[in-house]
């Protein structure tokens, strides 16, 4: 008779999260270029998924403020889902690469070379879905009018805001991916990314890849330039969200539980 077979579904603890997170980190560090921006393409593709589930659901609705803030804060979560269940490479998520660069565990060249391409692939996905949503024909009306109206918020947010509220939306976005390393199965991880993903989406914080959709996407839409306003709003929103996610969670977690 064989052995019986011992099956952990404990979820993993926060210090074994830890070790699990600079593995992910290393390995993310080293992924060959090729993959790497392919990869981060998809990432970039996949949250512009989510922010026009996002748009579609918030359209006409009459809940209320708050219940329709939560209700497509939970439509927007399909994207980091996808991102983490599917595979895909997303600058946000990738802050967390800190924590082995803060041991020691990646240089800060290897660092600066994953964000670098991962953000330039993440905004190619971005734009291209926004094109390719553009040509389907399928933003006309009231979901037009819903998208150009989030493109011309983000446009007039002043830059201290815009950064502020990048900070507080990527710490949730790390905070979402930290607690994927708890979990052993697909339905825990997906349960781990969907609430602090729907709470930033409600709360009203600022993500930088959503917006390399939602802008372009916004101001073509209306017939203007998407470029100046979506650079402009790209800036303190990128910049927030590395210290969000990079400082906020990352350089946390390895302070409690790799630091020595």
């Amino acid at each position: 008779m064989s052995e019986p077979r011992n099956f952990d579904l404990d979820a993993y603890s926060p210090a074994q999260m830890a070790l699990l997170a600079e593995t992910a980190g290393v390995a993310k560090a080293r992924l060959a270029l090729p993959p790497l921006f392919v990869l981060a393409v998809l990432a970039g593709a996949f949250i512009a998924f989510g922010a026009l589930f996002y748009a579609v659901t918030v359209t006409g609705s009459t809940l209320g403020d708050g219940p329709t803030r939560l209700l497509g804060g939970i439509a927007f979560s399909l994207g980091l889902v996808l991102v983490v269940i599917a595979g895909a490479e997303l600058f946000t998520g990738n802050n967390l690469i800190v924590m082995a660069w803060a041991h020691g565990q990646v240089g800060s060249r290897a660092l600066l070379r994953n964000w670098g391409v991962v953000y330039v692939g993440n905004l190619v996905g971005g734009v291209a879905t926004a094109l390719a949503v553009l040509l389907s024909g399928i933003a006309t009306g009231p979901l037009a009018d819903t998208v150009i109206a989030i493109a011309e918020a983000k446009a007039a947010l002043p830059a201290l805001e815009a950064f502020f509220r990048g900070v507080l939306c990527n710490a949730l976005v790390c905070l979402a991916v930290w607690l994927c390393f708890a979990a052993r199965d697909v339905s825990g991880k997906i349960l781990a990314i969907l609430f602090p993903t729907s709470a930033f989406i409600a709360i009203g914080f600022e993500h930088s890849v959503a917006n390399m959709f939602l802008m372009p996407l916004g101001f073509m839409l209306a017939g203007t330039d998407p470029i100046w306003p979506t650079l402009v709003n790209l800036v303190p929103v990128t910049l927030g969200n590395i210290v969000g996610g990079g400082g906020l969670v990352a350089l946390t977690y390895w302070f409690c539980y790799l630091r020595g």
